[in-house]
């Protein structure tokens, strides 16, 4: 699977953005898709997750209790797609957002957050908030 994450970008605090995840070569449908961001100097860390079972065209999502209340998880498996919209953003949400995947397994619901688990990676995208 190629992933390939952009909409990040330079936004004032309070701000929104749609970061989009395009991926190629398999279809999602078997898949479990998670947004993962990286401050400067600090760890790669959770933010959101969706993951299709067989045959369901809505996907189960999972969010970073920090992001719960301002970030949204959506995707559409038929168009290999996975948006995040991110609002009310804060100066601590400055960091390059990652799209990555992982095939869909019996146990994602009490791993989907783990960094390491996840086999497919994209490049990043900026995103940067001002005061």
């Amino acid at each position: 699977v190629q992933l390939q994450a952009s909409g990040g970008g330079l936004v004032q605090a309070g701000g929104s953005l749609r970061l989009s995840c395009a991926a190629s070569g398999r279809t999602l449908s078997n898949y479990a898709v998670g947004w993962f961001r990286q401050a400067p100097g600090k760890e790669r860390e959770f933010v959101a997750a969706i993951r299709w079972s067989s045959g369901s065209t809505y996907g189960s999502t999972y969010y970073a209790d920090s992001v719960r209340d301002q970030f949204t998880i959506s995707g559409d498996s038929a168009k290999n797609a996975v948006w995040l919209q991110v609002d009310s953003l804060k100066l601590e949400d400055t960091a390059v957002y990652y799209c990555a995947a992982k095939l869909s397994t019996p146990d994602y619901s009490s791993t989907y957050y783990i960094v390491t688990g996840y086999n497919y990676w994209g490049q990043g995208t900026q995103v940067t908030v001002s005061s």
